[in-house]
């Protein structure tokens, strides 16, 4: 039994749970390891909750622990999720797809995950070796699946690893689903409740097949082949980080038609450790130091880089100066659909039954672009699964060309539920072939657009708060906000606040309210009078709060464009300094 005064009661009943249930002897030494070394901060953390199976699955650092990414918690999860798919689907033969990314276990425990599903008299198609999450989602449609689990922690550092669950339209979970999901995940209170013992016949293992019919779908999908075709020799850089994106970005671009994609060779060897990044992070300049160094060396048009599990996409690009310059993820983003729509209209496809979706801390230049084209642009809360979910309410009433979010997460096509590096990273390729085609840049391309509909400045600002100290202080940050809103950021009143959680909208000048159409989000909302938007909101992966600065200003000359950041930055500065966070 465990003994050690510094830890809670409630620490120690969980740690004695471990070490007399039927956990394995190298889990428990582990955890005695931990006891005797006096590691009273990394026990309390690893065990003063379960790992919280939240709507989009489990991700935390991995180690042994109810709090942690291990083979029992894995386990758990999985057994949840089957009991879930056999009271939904009764008499059912139940069909699901596992698929893992580079990271160090998730192919330990994509095999426990399939091989709990199959314990569990549950059809799996396992892919067995790393491929992409898009590809995933991709999968359950095409092969009729109910359910699939990519393990994976997408950009987190090193030390974690994760569970993503998806539903049967290819898209993670959604109310009421996920609610259901997740009680069921909380029954399994006993190890002895997870079938671990696998059942052979129940695995079928896939690969290279849904690999040919997924990019032959993506190359489908192509607006401007004929600019692809005189622009062939385009530059590309690629950086898969480590990570799965080079199982298939470099075919993809391939298949599209380019032919001069560089690869940055130290980064394409799969690797969990990622030993030349700090984080691997497209967000993050540092992590695209060594593509950003070849596309100097080869003089490249682009530079492009994909998280581990390949559902997100960073890039690069050269300024006016010729200097190589990072957009960030509303960049990015607004360029894409700005292309999409734009050459949608000059093919004369859009018919008035087209639609794009984003998120609400998203920027909003990408409503201007829409409303300018007469296309309709949704807003969803912040999770790639709410975009999923409209375009399958949608399917077969409308036509979906494109969406994102802000943190460097895009889709291109209805192929699949989910953000998707791949076909973000091809569709990258074109929009840079299709400008330099009729002779101009991707960054002449962006200041043309701000000239157009505003130039719009966007910053996150996330602040780490470790450990459940770490969670009490996020908490009491979102309820101060909440209480007792700011008067005044930038030097603009706030005259609106939006309160997902309540479900709420506030004229503060007035004091009406009236109601969101939203499901329920800890996300707090502040606008002010001359149009910045503030979006206050905890991660749902990491343990961070976050801030999404929002402003903007007219922008007539493409000349004054570097001033006109210097002053939307110092404003979000302001803005920052005035939230006192």
């Amino acid at each position: 039994m465990a003994i050690s005064p510094e830890l809670e009661p409630s620490v120690l009943q969980k740690i004695n749970q471990w070490l007399d249930g039927g956990y394995d002897a190298d889990t428990k030494a582990q955890i005695q390891q931990l006891l005797d070394s006096g590691a009273s901060t990394e026990l309390t953390d690893s065990f003063y909750r379960d790992l919280e199976f939240g709507t989009g699955g489990l991700r935390g650092i991995m180690g042994p622990g109810s709090n942690r990414i291990n083979k029992y918690t894995i386990g758990a999860a999985t057994q949840g999720l089957a009991n879930f798919l056999k009271n939904t689907y009764p008499g059912e033969k139940i069909k699901v797809a596992v698929a893992h990314d580079s990271r160090n276990n998730s192919d330990l425990f994509a095999r426990i995950t399939a091989e709990v599903f199959s314990a569990n008299d549950i059809h799996v198609y396992f892919f067995s070796e790393l491929r992409p999450t898009p590809e995933l989602s991709f999968a359950i449609r095409h092969l009729g699946c109910r359910s699939g689990v990519m393990l994976t922690a997408s950009h987190n550092p090193k030390e974690y690893n994760g569970y993503k669950a998806y539903g049967t339209d290819g898209g993670q979970f959604v109310s009421p689903y996920d609610k259901h999901v997740m009680e069921e995940v909380t029954r399994i209170t006993r190890v002895e409740e997870v079938k671990f013992t696998r059942k052979d016949e129940n695995i079928e293992e896939i690969g290279e097949e849904i690999d040919r019919l997924y990019l032959d779908k993506i190359t489908a999908l192509s607006v401007s082949p004929d600019a692809i075709s005189r622009q062939k020799d385009l530059k590309i850089v690629y950086s898969p980080i480590h990570g799965t994106g080079i199982t298939l970005v470099p075919k993809a671009l391939k298949q599209f038609g380019f032919e001069n994609v560089i690869l940055v060779d130290e980064q394409t060897t799969p690797d969990g450790n990622f030993p030349t990044v700090v984080y691997p992070n497209p967000e993050e300049k540092e992590a695209l130091t060594l593509a950003l160094v070849r596309a100097k060396e080869t003089d490249a048009d682009l530079v492009l880089a994909t998280d581990p599990d390949a559902d997100r996409v960073g890039i690069a690009i050269k300024n006016d100066k010729g200097e190589f310059v990072l957009l960030n993820g509303n960049q990015t983003g607004s360029l894409l659909i700005n292309y999409l729509l734009t050459s949608w209209e000059e093919k004369g496809k859009l018919t008035g039954n087209e639609y794009i979706v984003k998120t609400i801390v998203t920027t909003y230049l990408i409503d201007a672009i829409a409303a300018a084209k007469n296309v309709t642009c949704y807003n969803t809360l912040t999770g790639f699964k709410y975009i999923g979910e409209l375009m399958t309410r949608f399917e077969g009433k409308s036509t979906f060309i494109g969406g994102g979010e802000e943190s460097y997460g895009y889709l291109i096509g209805e192929l699949v539920r989910d953000k998707d590096a791949v076909v973000s990273a091809a569709f990258i390729a074109e929009m840079t072939a299709y400008y330099k085609d009729k002779g101009s840049s991707l960054f002449e391309a962006m200041l043309t657009m701000y000239t157009r509909y505003g130039h719009y400045k966007e910053k996150l600002v996330s602040i780490t708060k470790k450990g459940k100290t770490g969670a009490e202080e996020i908490k009491a940050m979102m309820e101060r906000f909440r209480s007792a809103p700011p008067a005044a950021l930038g030097g603009s009143k706030v005259v609106t606040l939006k309160d997902y959680a309540l479900g709420k909208e506030t004229d503060l000048l007035t004091g009406k309210s009236t109601t969101l159409d939203f499901p329920p989000s800890d996300v707090l909302q502040f606008f002010t009078a001359d149009g910045c938007i503030i979006s206050a909101r905890p991660s749902g992966t990491e343990p961070k709060i976050k801030f999404y600065c929002s402003v903007k200003k007219e922008l007539n000359d493409a000349g004054a464009f570097y001033e006109s950041e210097r002053e939307l930055d110092a404003k979000v500065d302001t803005i920052m300094q005035d939230l006192e966070v």
